[in-house]
C-alpha cells in the first residue's frame, strides 16, 4: 500500500480489514514477533531458514482456534425447539442427536456420557450459545 502515511487512521483501517485472522497459536506468535522485531533478529541470528514456518504450521495444527461451522437449517429447527424448553435432564435418544450436531459444528468427536449435568454444562451450553448467535 504505497503513497499512504503509516501513522494515518486510513492506512490503520486498511492494516485492520486486510490482515488475515489467525486460525491458531502459530499465527499469533508469528504476529507477535513480526511486530516486535524478532522475527529479523531470528533470520539475522539463524539465517533465512531459521524454522519459523514449520513451528508456525505445528503450533497452528496442534493448537488450532475453533472455527465452527454454520447450523444447517433441519439443526437450527431441531434446535430452535429444544431450546424453547429449560432442561435439567437429557434423554440418551436426545444426546446423541445434539452430540452428532456438536461434533459436526465443532469439528469433535466427542461421546455419550452418563453424567447429564456434564453433559448440559458442556455440549448443551456450548450448543446453545453458537445457537444464540443466529
Amino acid at each position: 500500500m504505497k503513497g499512504i502515511d503509516k501513522r494515518t487512521k486510513e492506512y490503520k483501517d486498511w492494516v485492520k480489514n486486510h490482515e488475515e485472522k489467525s486460525s491458531g497459536v502459530g499465527d499469533t506468535i508469528e504476529k507477535i514477533t513480526k511486530s516486535t522485531g524478532i522475527d529479523k533478529l531470528a533470520k539475522w541470528a539463524l539465517g533465512e531458514d531459521c524454522g519459523c514456518d514449520d513451528r508456525k504450521k505445528t503450533l497452528n495444527h496442534i493448537f488450532p482456534y475453533q472455527k465452527p461451522n454454520c447450523l444447517t437449517e433441519n439443526e437450527y429447527n431441531y434446535l430452535n425447539e429444544l431450546f424453547s424448553k429449560p432442561k435439567n435432564t437429557v434423554t440418551s435418544k436426545v444426546q446423541a442427536e445434539i452430540l452428532q450436531i456438536f461434533n459436526r459444528v465443532f469439528n469433535e468427536r466427542r461421546e455419550m456420557t452418563s453424567c447429564s449435568s456434564c453433559f448440559l454444562n458442556g455440549v448443551y451450553a456450548k450448543l446453545e450459545r453458537i445457537f444464540k448467535e443466529y
